[in-house]
């Protein structure tokens, strides 16, 4: 079940990004709200109203002027009483507002605490929760877009929609199990096995919008790898739009690897240049080549840049043969733009001729990394998605899977509807342990 807040303090914390800016947020949620805008404002303020204010100290001096704005609970984004505090943006000025509230009676908020108190408080489930960061942290237009969705409930209604209708199936499996001697079969007169059949397919929906939304979140790790003086960097730059890793006639120039983050179609892609791949006696470069096959085993999709003038030579070939075989490969034949004519690929998908000197080519390969990240639609409808929640509904797929299979043992099939549900529920936090959730909310910022 959902843990339930036992403390009852009262919480504070500057809610604005760190930094001078033209306005600054101090946020203060708890029991002690009411005392605390007593003291530093000489009155509590009418809910929901905009009040200009001067912020005092103890001794009744000016810290700063702004707005007052206060939300009495439960009618607040905690559930509790929440006062917010604002006006202007300097650090001074925020730190010395944080103090004063800290004096009266309100402690330092943790990471993520105002909306972990949002969720204990029912104001919010697990998912919407987790997408209040995912909004703070979108990286592109679809992924805040993703995440909105998520925040307004989008996702979570479905998984509750979901768990519903495996509630309703349970039920007429267990009615079978408890009156085995009913001349009425429960299970097909209510077209039950439909029924699972309709979630199975409907939840295997929701995981294709989930692992959309998880695209929009994580992106993918792309690793160029080759011989030196293939091309890779130069790559680098022309995908990145920038010249940001060195360019030299030079074999051996990259002895580190080089990271670059860009945008495809919203989708976070994290670039890794690495070492050139040959035998060498130099120690420098041997570290850069081992940290380049390290790189090779945590990416999600391999680019073999290839000199397209030579061809793919022996060196060539021991590189593709050494990559695991459960790595997606592109071959990336580079310096197109010296060959009188493009050669017809073999395979036109993974064989790739462009040049990253001139840029033709390079929507060829634009779209195959779309299509390997299994990029089907413009993101609308996905959610904003995390590993945990893929694993959930991955989880429940297979305890659905294994209901089919279990269609005529009702006591094995009662069981695998039973971990579904459970699977499922985990996903808007009906079901989470406070272990985890110290693991969800540490990773937000202070003040959310």
């Amino acid at each position: 079940m959902r843990p339930k807040r036992l403390k009852d303090d009262t919480i504070a914390a500057i809610a604005t990004a760190p930094g001078r800016g033209g306005i600054g947020v101090v946020r203060v949620s708890g029991s002690r709200v009411s005392e605390i805008a007593q003291a530093i404002l000489g009155k509590v303020p009418s809910a929901r109203s905009a009040h200009l204010a001067n912020f005092r100290d103890s001794a009744g001096e000016t810290i700063d002027q702004g707005i007052a704005l206060y939300f009495s609970n439960p009618h607040s984004f905690t559930g509790e009483d929440v006062l917010e505090l604002q006006g202007h943006g300097g650090p001074a000025v925020l730190q010395s507002l944080l103090s004063r509230c800290l004096e009266l009676g309100a402690r330092l908020a943790e990471p993520g605490e105002f909306t972990r108190r949002a969720y204990l408080n029912d104001k919010l489930d697990l998912a919407q929760a987790e997408s209040v960061a995912d909004l703070i942290d979108a990286a592109s237009t679809q992924a805040a877009k993703s995440a909105m969705r998520s925040l307004q409930g989008d996702f979570s209604r479905q998984i509750r929609s979901l768990v519903d209708a495996l509630i309703n199936l349970r039920m007429l499996v267990e009615a079978t199990l408890d009156f085995p001697e009913e001349e009425i079969d429960f299970l097909e007169a209510a077209q039950a096995k439909q029924k699972l059949e309709k979630i199975h397919k409907e939840l295997i929906d929701v995981l294709k919008k989930a692992k959309q939304g998880a695209l929009l979140r994580e992106g993918l790790q792309i690793v160029l790898i080759g011989q030196p003086n293939v091309g890779k960097s130069s790559l680098l730059n022309r995908l990145a739009g920038d010249e940001v890793a060195i360019v030299t006639a030079v074999a051996g120039t990259t002895r580190d690897t080089v990271r670059e983050q860009i945008l495809l179609d919203g989708i976070p892609l994290h670039l890794i240049d690495t070492a050139g791949l040959r035998e060498t006696k130099d120690e420098v470069e041997q570290i850069g080549i081992s940290r380049t096959w390290l790189a090779i085993e945590k990416a999600d999709i391999a680019l073999v840049i290839i000199d397209a003038v030579k061809g793919i030579s022996a060196e060539d070939q021991a590189i593709l043969d050494r990559l695991p075989q459960k790595l997606p490969v592109v071959q990336i034949f580079n310096k197109a733009d010296l060959l009188a004519q493009i050669p017809i690929a073999k395979d036109q998908k993974n064989e790739i001729y462009l040049s990253a000197k001139t840029g033709s080519g390079l929507e060829n390969l634009h779209d195959r990394l779309l299509e390997l990240a299994g990029w089907q639609q413009t993101g609308e409808g996905a959610f904003m998605a995390r590993e945990r929640h893929i694993r959930a509904l991955k989880e429940a797929n297979q305890h659905l899977d294994q209901a089919v299979l279990r269609w005529q043992q009702l006591e094995l099939l009662a069981e695998e509807l039973n971990l579904a549900q459970k699977a499922l529920s985990t996903i808007t936090g009906e079901f989470t342990a406070d272990d985890l959730l110290g693991e969800i909310f540490s990773r937000f910022c202070i003040g959310k």
